[in-house]
């Protein structure tokens, strides 16, 4: 049989990109408002506001392998739909938590929306997985261009539902998580069973490596590192933003339009992204991005004015697309399909364990040290993605001309 077509791999991704703006837009709610609400329901002690925010990126990578293994043995459809009831049962936990007025309530209700957003990370794998070689890049920036929705609907929900349960704040934003959900849920029920396809190469036949195989290789650890490095930032600084804009004087509007801008940053370019993967390689798009973070922390710390917060938030969103994506086609150059399953369930574990982490770190070196400190971290560890980078590239060049030699 012949390989995915264009048409067939563009209709699912297009239903995928769908699915993400909808479904999606629950990550950008628990984002923007998941400290600023735990910091309503704690009491003295704010260190730990953004432990909310923790818990969805700990539900996100908690739910990376299950999500994975549920896809696999049900069918990206079946699977796909499963999240979607995960993400609603956490919405509907999350606004019963804000009614109690109980902080870790709430911090278990975001856990299971990440749970349900693991599922969602998953969207950008079954793009890739099934197109040809040469739309990979693109469906996965297709998938990820539906996040432009995202940037405008989730944090617009927040406006305009925040106080529509009142006397509680808060509460309808996290009700409308169950609405998003059901929504998606229709979204993803268009999408059928992929056919069974040959890709005519002898590696697609070829029976699966051991795990550790496939992460030992050099691209792969690089490109995990990357992809991390990228996200882990990304998440660092933006679960701060919004407690250093409110500390700053700024209202929760203007902080909650801040996170719109900077997600409509994270995936407007992906409508062109993956066509500049295609012409000057992942690891040029992935430097870009590093380099774009770099200058979001250079204007967050040039002062505290809101076009700086804007601006460099903006910048984080931009450099989070490029390093994000263009890790993400490193990752999939990496398996083979017997594979897939298990290297991107490990791949996202450890990624958004990663983030997880970075986004409690964000709300304790915010409270420790303030919004100066939280932008001063981004040099080093971009110093030292971009250090792999290097290596990875040089050593490949080597080892092409060695080949080219002995030919």
């Amino acid at each position: 049989m012949s390989q995915p077509t264009a048409s067939e791999a563009r209709r699912t991704a297009l239903i995928l990109a769908a699915s993400q703006a909808i479904v999606g837009s629950a990550a950008p709610i628990s984002i923007s408002i998941g400290a600023l609400a735990g910091f309503y329901l704690l009491g003295a002690d704010k260190s730990l506001a953004t432990a909310p925010v923790t818990g969805f990126n700990v539900g996100v990578a908690l739910g990376a392998l299950p999500a994975a293994a549920i896809i696999k043995r049900a069918g990206q459809r079946n699977g796909f739909l499963t999240g979607t009831a995960v993400t609603a049962a956490g919405g509907a936990l999350a606004t019963a938590a804000m009614f109690a007025d109980d902080f870790w309530l709430f911090a278990l209700g975001l856990l299971v929306v990440g749970i349900g957003g693991g599922f969602v990370q998953q969207f950008r794998f079954a793009a890739a997985d099934n197109a040809p070689p040469e739309f990979k890049a693109r469906a996965i920036s297709f998938v990820l261009a539906g996040g432009v929705v995202t940037a405008i609907l989730g944090p617009q929900i927040v406006i305009f539902t925040r106080e529509l349960l009142a006397p509680v704040m808060f509460a309808g934003s996290f009700a409308a998580i169950m609405v998003l959900a059901a929504v998606g849920a229709v979204i993803l029920s268009f999408l059928r069973a992929p056919a069974k396809h040959s890709t005519g190469s002898e590696i697609a036949e070829e029976p699966a490596r051991p795990l550790a195989e496939i992460v030992a290789q050099p691209r792969f650890v690089v490109a995990l590192l990357c992809s991390v490095g990228t996200f882990a930032l990304m998440s660092f600084v933006m679960t701060g933003a919004p407690l250093a804009m409110v500390g700053c004087g700024f209202s929760t509007d203007e902080a909650t339009l801040g996170i719109s801008w900077h997600v409509m940053a994270m995936f407007a370019p992906s409508f062109f992204t993956g066509r500049l993967i295609h012409r000057f390689g992942a690891e040029t798009i992935v430097a870009t991005g590093l380099a774009l973070l770099v200058g979001c922390a250079l204007i967050a710390l040039s002062g505290i004015a809101l076009w700086q917060f804007w601006s460099a938030l903006i910048l984080l969103g931009l450099g989070w697309n490029f390093g994000f994506i263009g890790a993400t086609a490193m990752v999939a150059d990496t398996y083979r399909p017997s594979e897939k399953g298990k290297v991107q369930g490990i791949h996202d574990l450890v990624l958004f364990s990663s983030v997880a982490f970075a986004s409690l770190m964000s709300g304790a070196v915010y409270n420790a040290y303030g919004w100066d400190m939280l932008n001063w971290v981004v040099f080093p560890i971009v110093a030292v993605c971009l250090g792999a980078l290097v290596v990875l590239i040089f050593s490949r060049n080597r080892a092409d001309r060695v080949v080219e030699n002995e030919g």
